[in-house]
């Protein structure tokens, strides 16, 4: 099944920032492909986009695993043969709430926030590049934090600050090692957003937080790389 529309594949598309970045995707006529570990979320959150009319498959993806990253490659490489856009959202947030200072951080915690943030985003860049290489054409916009800011790095959170911090690391070591092809690498903090993880206070609806980062996934050839972006804004890393 190949299409002439652009393919966006978004991690963690079953609730919050992912869900509703692949409805926005999706409403400006990409074939979006919403993955989740969580197979029976994942379809039920595609059926509930398919129900508006929108171009959404799902395919379950765990970022954690090799097998379960190249098995996405595969399915998109036999269905469309390309990938145009890769939103990197999957993320846990496991801090303990309250009493977090990095005195008592738990090793097992912030190892694995990092397996999930860092190494998940890192393995399935590593499986869909090729798809992007292959044309010439990418946009990868993986979803950070202001909490992950050297700028303004505070106490607490530690696994969580950590993780992002890294995952800016990434977007710069991507983007420099793609430099001279027109496959733009850039890191968003969507703000604080009412989602599970930003819970009901939250200050932006998640319309408000996909913002950006759909911004990023459709820019236009020759457009920022390597940079860190809030409200379509450069921040400071």
């Amino acid at each position: 099944m190949s299409t002439t529309k652009k393919v966006a594949v978004v991690t963690g598309g079953n609730r919050g920032l992912g869900f509703e970045a692949s409805r926005q995707l999706a409403k400006l006529q990409y074939q979006v492909v919403l993955t989740s570990r969580d197979e029976a979320k994942g379809k039920a959150a595609a059926e509930k986009l398919q129900a508006e009319n929108l171009d959404v498959t799902f395919h379950p993806l765990d970022v954690t695993s090799d097998e379960s990253s190249q098995k996405l490659a595969e399915f998109i490489s036999q269905q469309f043969g390309k990938l145009d856009v890769l939103v990197n959202n999957a993320g846990i947030y496991i801090d303990e709430v309250g009493n977090n200072s990095v005195f008592d951080a738990k090793i097992d915690t912030v190892q694995q926030t990092i397996a999930t943030n860092v190494y998940g985003v890192l393995r399935v860049t590593q499986a869909l590049i090729p798809l992007m290489k292959k044309q010439n054409y990418g946009r990868i916009v993986n979803v950070s934090s202001g909490m992950g800011q050297l700028h303004d790095m505070g106490g607490g959170y530690t696994g969580y600050r950590l993780s992002k911090a890294a995952v800016n690391a990434l977007t710069r070591i991507f983007a420099s090692e793609l430099q001279g092809t027109n496959i733009l690498v850039n890191s968003v903090c969507p703000g604080w957003v009412k989602t599970d993880m930003g819970g009901a206070n939250a200050t932006r609806t998640p319309e408000q937080g996909v913002d950006t980062i759909v911004w990023l996934a459709t820019h236009a050839d020759g457009g920022a790389t390597g940079g860190f972006f809030r409200d379509r804004k450069p921040i400071d890393w």
